[in-house]
């Protein structure tokens, strides 16, 4: 029996197709930028999460794409949420 995980609204892509892994990876990159004071690079994320540089920036393209985060400055990019996306449930009610 599969055991049902939540991903997070903003984790799933519109234009790509959604993979369990990838949703995870994306999930886990996402929740770590809402927790962080500031912006962040692709090597603190991947260092943070465990994952290999080019998978962390990878997963961050493909977010950049659907305009869930954006890049600014020179290389090496501070990545920042734009706050766009879809809401969860909870962000809903709350407002």
């Amino acid at each position: 029996m599969r055991r049902a995980t939540s991903f997070h609204p903003n984790a799933y892509l519109k234009q790509r197709r959604n993979v369990v892994s990838g949703l995870k990876v994306r999930t886990k990159i996402i929740k770590m930028m809402e927790n962080a004071d500031m912006e962040t690079t692709a090597g603190l994320i991947s260092q943070f999460l465990r994952l290999s540089y080019r998978s962390s920036l990878h997963h961050l393209h493909l977010l950049e794409e659907d305009k869930i985060v954006k890049r600014s400055g020179k290389r090496p990019y501070k990545w920042a949420l734009t706050g766009k996306g879809q809401k969860g449930i909870v962000e809903r009610e709350r407002k």
